[in-house]
């Protein structure tokens, strides 16, 4: 039995991009599921096909690439944050990222094929997934553009003073080094020249 306020954690996130009567969100319960992982289980592995989408009730995740045995680490999920592997779900090829927990974690979760189902039941529906799509696009844009045009010294200051305060207070050092493209010890350096000035 899913509890209420976890469906009511999913239900606000959603109705922050788009209204639903609530004849359009009934047409959602009967797909939901919950979900428990355990800190170090995988939500998705590389090479595997995305069939579900959900929302972080509790606990950290993060989002990671591997080239040559090295993982890079490009995204971390939070309590209320949207989870899955987008771009396999849509295309229903392997994913190409992990998405690890961090810590235990509780989610809430639907097949992503219920959600393209709902596409054709309701335009309402249609319009979250246009307006998720555009979402998703404008944090990989942000993401892209920080490590294409900032060096590791310019992005800790972001991480300090933008809207990511959340993986400075969660996330082990070391995994933020890794989401800035360098080595820990180059991180403590940063932090060091950082308190000196």
């Amino acid at each position: 039995m899913i509890a209420d306020q976890d469906i009511a954690v999913l239900k606000s996130a959603i109705l922050r991009f788009v209204p639903l009567t609530a004849e359009e969100w009934d047409l959602l319960l009967p797909a939901l599921a919950y979900h428990h992982l355990s800190k170090g289980e995988k939500w998705i592995n590389e090479g595997q096909k995305e069939q579900r989408m959900g929302i972080v009730l509790s606990g950290n995740m993060r989002h990671y690439y591997t080239r040559d045995g090295a993982e890079k680490t490009t995204y971390f999920y939070f309590e209320n944050h949207f989870v899955g592997s987008y771009i396999s779900a849509l295309t229903n090829k392997p994913s190409q990222l992990t998405i690890e927990a961090l810590t235990d974690c509780r989610l809430l979760t639907f097949p992503y094929a219920h959600l393209q189902m709902l596409y054709e039941k309701a335009p309402r529906w249609e319009r979250f997934g246009r307006l998720l799509a555009e979402y998703l696009a404008i944090g990989l844009e942000e993401r892209m553009a920080g490590l294409l045009t900032m060096s590791p010294e310019e992005r800790y200051p972001e991480l300090l003073h933008g809207n990511k305060q959340k993986i400075l207070e969660r996330i082990p050092q070391h995994y933020i080094a890794n989401y800035l493209g360098i080595t820990p010890v180059s991180l403590s350096r940063i932090r060091k020249r950082l308190l000196e000035k």
